[in-house]
């Protein structure tokens, strides 16, 4: 079994998957069940100064593809968090994060309310501006209250995102997380004409597998842009396999929320169980070995790949044909229930090793 233990800023967690702040971390009950169904720790709702008035519906699921979301910060007041909620978040031992926004007098207001709760913070800004002085002002504020970790974290459309991380660690970041749900975005209901979500303007925040792409870009460019500083992964963690991508990514850790609205608690754990398998079947014995393995790799190609590259038919193939349905160059054809490559058509576009439903095909990636 492989060491899936993690160190942040001085959290300890036993494992890297841990339940990011939205309606899977709004109360004390739902984050210790989270813990007890395998999270390794939870970053509680994000609070703010006032409580927040979400417009309803605010949350639906498009069948595991995408998932649009009104949500804003926590319904209830930062002081009945501290009344009612933090000291009864945690199942275990576990670090228990904070979650904060979104302004610095925001930032003023809750940290010395909240402190001795607190482990870490994260603190969310929503700043996609090129000029991030109010990220900036937002984490010296938190600065001012605490010298526990503050951990920041990146809407989705920031200009340059290796500076960015560069900047938030020179002025003190512990931590940064990728992303925010992306948006805003539209999906309409054709029975009513209706958008699902009940803002204003029916527009929604986009979260779940579609934005795990996005993520990833953003985790990579933010893990190449810090030195010292850890990196937590979030938005369309769903599988172990997920986690795996984070991680070779350059994340330090997952959160997960989306999947834990859509299944439940017992994601959390399912998502570990896989993690290990993939693991061990791997050969890994500890994270360290894939954290940012796909930076070092891409360091050493020196230049984009124009060659074509045939696919190669490894054993398990059981004739289905999707191979030649999906291909756009008509270069496949089946010969005794076996794909064949005509090499003057195949354009090496891959499109034929990610429809084949046993992986036998397979294309090298430089």
């Amino acid at each position: 079994m492989a060491d899936l233990r993690v160190t942040l800023a001085g959290l300890k967690y036993a494992n890297p998957v841990i339940v990011g702040a939205g309606p899977t971390s709004k109360d004390a009950d739902i984050c210790r069940e989270a813990v007890e169904n395998g999270a390794a720790g939870v970053v509680a709702k994000t609070v703010s100064s006032e409580p927040a008035k979400v417009p309803k519906p605010c949350m639906q699921d498009f069948k595991g593809k995408y998932f649009l979301n009104t949500e804003l910060w926590s319904e209830y007041s930062v002081e009945y968090w501290v009344e009612k909620e933090y000291k009864k978040c945690k199942f275990k031992d576990e670090p228990l994060i904070i979650g904060m926004g979104y302004v610095a007098a925001d930032i003023e207001k809750v940290v010395p309310l909240v402190d001795k709760f607190a482990d870490a913070y994260e603190i969310s800004a929503h700043y996609v501006g090129r000029d991030i002085t109010p990220m900036l002002e937002t984490l010296a504020a938190a600065k001012k209250h605490t010298k526990k970790p503050v951990f920041m974290k990146i809407s989705p459309g920031i200009p340059d995102i290796s500076e960015t991380a560069r900047i938030l660690e020179e002025h003190g970041a512990d931590g940064l997380v990728a992303m925010n749900s992306y948006g805003p975005c539209l999906s309409i209901d054709i029975e009513t004409g209706m958008p699902y979500m009940g803002s204003n303007t029916g527009y929604g925040w986009l979260s779940g597998p579609a934005i795990k792409p996005i993520m990833l870009r953003h985790v990579f460019e933010l893990a190449k842009g810090v030195k010292n500083i850890p990196v937590f992964a979030v938005g369309g963690i769903s599988t172990g396999k997920d986690v795996v991508e984070a991680f070779m990514a350059g994340a330090s850790a997952v959160q997960v929320c989306t999947q834990g609205i859509i299944e439940g608690p017992k994601a959390y754990g399912r998502i570990v169980k896989e993690l290990n398998e993939w693991m061990d079947s791997h050969g890994y014995e500890n994270l360290d070995q894939i954290k940012g393995l796909t930076i070092k790799k891409t360091k050493e190609r020196v230049k984009a790949n124009y060659e074509t590259n045939i696919p190669e038919l490894k054993d398990g193939c059981i004739g289905c044909g999707i191979c030649v349905k999906v291909c756009p160059y008509h270069a496949i054809k089946l010969e005794d229930k076996k794909p064949i490559f005509n090499k003057e058509l195949c354009f090496g576009c891959g499109v034929c090793t990610s429809q084949c439903p046993k992986n036998v095909l397979d294309i090298i990636r430089y």
